[in-house]
């Protein structure tokens, strides 16, 4: 007996998918996040930090099986900024992290910079890229001449600078392979780097301007759905290879007449 359309379309909705699955584990990682801001629980806080890229990389091997050593160096040296909590004090926990943090951002770099192809950028492109580039490069002039105004620490506000013109840099040939290209796998790059600078920018105002739990759990969102969408953007570059199906041969002709 054939089922009412309706019931095939909800079970098909229900089917979990490995995509689906994946969103899961971010929507999960954001929620307990979420939860621990909520009832001020500074243990279940920072437990969760540093989970992100645990589980993204447990799903990841359920379908892949390998990464590149770019992208595995970038997850190193991202986990252990965001668990350098553990290892150093207040006073230079900032100045680790940040130092951590860049490197990891110096390995994105390494994966995106062959896809930019200079000389094939055209040059309205091009101009269009240096005038974007020179006014992020601005802004962090400003930025980083108020937190000098501020008498902090100068290696502090030195990582600050070197780690935001990172950033800068790195979006800058993203979003120069992305207008090159047009492609998905851009695409995925320069939206991970976007929610990366987002993080970055919002942990910054909330650790000089002021302090709020929702600002803190605004940038671990942000940075949850950077690595995210950075995940994604490995598997598309890395699709599971199928089998060749076999070439079966029809013994049945539509015409009896054969050309020789």
């Amino acid at each position: 007996m054939i089922q009412p359309t309706y019931v095939n379309i909800v079970k098909t909705w229900f089917k979990l998918t490995f995509k689906k699955v994946f969103l899961g584990a971010l929507i999960l990682l954001i929620g307990l996040n979420a939860l621990g801001y909520f009832m001020q629980d500074a243990l279940m806080v920072q437990t969760i930090g540093p989970l992100c890229v645990p589980v993204f990389l447990i799903f990841y091997f359920v379908k892949y099986k390998a990464l590149g050593f770019a992208f595995i160096s970038f997850l190193v040296f991202t986990f252990f900024g965001d668990v350098s909590f553990l290892f150093f004090s207040d006073d230079t926990l900032v100045q680790a992290s940040s130092v951590l943090y860049l490197l990891s951002y110096l390995f994105l770099l390494i994966m995106v910079l062959p896809h930019f192809k200079l000389f094939e950028v055209d040059k309205w492109v091009g101009t269009y890229l240096l005038v974007v580039f020179f006014i992020a490069l601005y802004f962090l002039y400003v930025f980083y001449g108020i937190l000098q105004a501020m008498s902090l620490n100068p290696a502090e506000v030195l990582l600050f600078g070197v780690r935001n013109l990172m950033l800068i840099v790195l979006a800058f040939i993203s979003f120069g392979v992305f207008l090159n290209t047009q492609s998905k796998q851009s695409a995925l790059f320069l939206t991970a780097v976007i929610f990366f600078g987002l993080a970055v920018v919002i942990r910054y105002i909330n650790l000089y301007y002021l302090f709020d739990w929702r600002f803190e759990l605004l940038q671990r969102v942000m940075y949850a759905i950077a690595l995210f969408v950075m995940f994604k953007y490995v598997m598309v570059r890395r699709p599971i290879k199928k089998k060749p199906k076999a070439i079966q041969l029809n013994e049945r002709y539509p015409s009896d007449t054969v050309l020789s």
